[in-house]
C-alpha cells in the first residue's frame, strides 16, 4: 500500500503527516490532486486535504482532479464530507441533524438580506478560513453597513453571506483534531489583546490542553456527523460550562503543541489514518467513480 496526501498547496502539517507515515514503514508521498489521480493504484490510500480557495468563494479547484482516481483506491476525507466541512452552511445543517450544539445560522444575499437572527451577530463567508472577512455586527445598523461593505466581494456575489448569532466571546476556545473517530490532538487558543477572535493568524496564541471528556465527546460526534476522516473541530465555551461547535476544518493545520499526554500528534494521527494501530479498516471508503460523481453533483 502507498499513502498519498493530496493537497493543492503543501503545508508543514502535510509534510509532518507524510514523515510520520514513513517512520511507520509506509510508502508515503505528498502530491497534488492531479498527481494523486495519476499515481494512486487500487489498494492505495489517498488522504484529501484540499482547502478553501484564497478568494473564499469555494473549495480549491484542484479538488475536481480527484474525479480521475482509479477504481479501488481508498479515500480518506472523501469529497462529500470534505465539502460539507468547508461549507459552513452545510456544516450547520449536518450538526443540526445530529442534535449537536451550534450557533444559530442563516444565509443571506443582496436580494434577500433580512435575517431573523437578532444582533449582535457575525457575518462571514460561507467558505471562509483564516479569520478573513469575518465581521462582528453589534447593531442592526452595523449589519446593514457590513452587507454594503462586502457586496462587491467575489465570495458574496457567488454565495451571499453566512449570518450567525454571536456566542459571547470569552477570549479563548479549543480546537480538537479527530482522525477516523479518534481524538489525536488538541490545543487551546487565546485571543490577542483587543481581538474577539482566537485565530492564530490574527495574533492568537496556542496553549497545550487536556480536553475534558464532554469536549472530546462533542468533537468526535461532530466529526462523525459530517463523515470526515481527519478534521479539526473548533469548540467555544458557553456561560453554563458547556461547549458549542463553531466550525470544522478539513484541512486543519497543526503544530507539535497539539500533542496529547506527551504523545507525538503526527505519529498518533498516522496510526489512526493508516490503520497501523487498528484491527480493521472498515472506516476507509473505497473509491467508486459513480459514488464520487454523485457526491460532487456532476455528470
Amino acid at each position: 500500500m502507498a499513502f498519498y496526501l493530496a493537497s493543492a498547496y503543501p503545508t508543514r502539517t502535510d509534510a509532518a503527516i507524510v514523515a510520520a507515515c514513513r517512520q511507520r514503514g509506509i510508502r508515503a508521498y505528498p502530491v497534488t490532486p492531479a498527481e494523486a489521480a495519476r499515481r494512486a493504484l487500487p489498494g492505495d490510500l489517498v488522504l484529501v486535504r484540499v482547502d478553501v480557495s484564497p478568494t473564499l468563494d469555494g473549495v480549491d479547484s484542484g479538488i475536481w482532479k480527484l474525479r480521475r482516481l482509479a477504481d479501488g483506491v481508498r479515500v480518506l476525507n472523501r469529497l462529500g464530507p470534505l465539502l460539507t466541512a468547508h461549507d459552513k452552511l452545510g456544516t450547520a445543517v449536518a450538526l443540526a441533524q445530529q442534535g449537536l450544539p451550534h450557533p444559530r445560522t442563516a444565509q443571506v444575499d443582496e436580494g434577500d438580506p433580512t435575517t431573523e437572527i437578532p444582533p449582535p451577530l457575525v457575518v462571514k463567508p460561507r467558505f471562509g478560513s483564516w479569520g478573513k472577512d469575518v465581521f462582528l455586527c453589534p447593531t442592526q445598523q452595523d449589519y446593514v453597513r457590513c452587507l454594503r461593505r462586502v457586496r462587491r466581494k467575489r465570495w458574496f456575489r457567488r454565495h451571499g453571506a453566512l449570518v450567525q448569532e454571536l456566542v459571547p466571546p470569552r477570549g479563548r476556545d479549543m480546537r480538537l483534531v479527530v482522525a477516523r473517530g479518534e481524538l489525536v490532538g488538541a490545543i487551546k487558543r487565546i485571543a490577542a489583546p483587543g481581538e474577539w477572535r482566537t485565530n492564530i493568524c490574527l495574533g492568537g496564541q496556542r496553549r497545550r490542553v487536556d480536553p475534558p471528556p464532554d469536549a472530546r465527546a462533542i468533537a468526535e460526534r461532530a466529526a462523525s456527523a459530517i463523515g470526515c476522516d481527519l478534521v479539526g473541530v473548533d469548540l467555544l465555551p458557553l456561560p453554563d460550562g458547556g461547549w458549542t461547535v463553531l466550525e470544522l476544518n478539513a484541512a486543519v493545520e497543526m503544530t507539535r503543541d497539539y500533542s496529547l499526554d506527551g504523545s507525538d500528534v503526527y505519529k498518533r494521527m498516522a496510526d489512526a489514518l493508516t490503520g497501523v494501530s487498528r484491527t480493521s479498516a472498515e472506516r476507509t471508503t473505497t473509491w467508486v467513480p459513480g459514488r464520487l460523481t454523485a457526491e460532487l453533483g456532476v455528470n
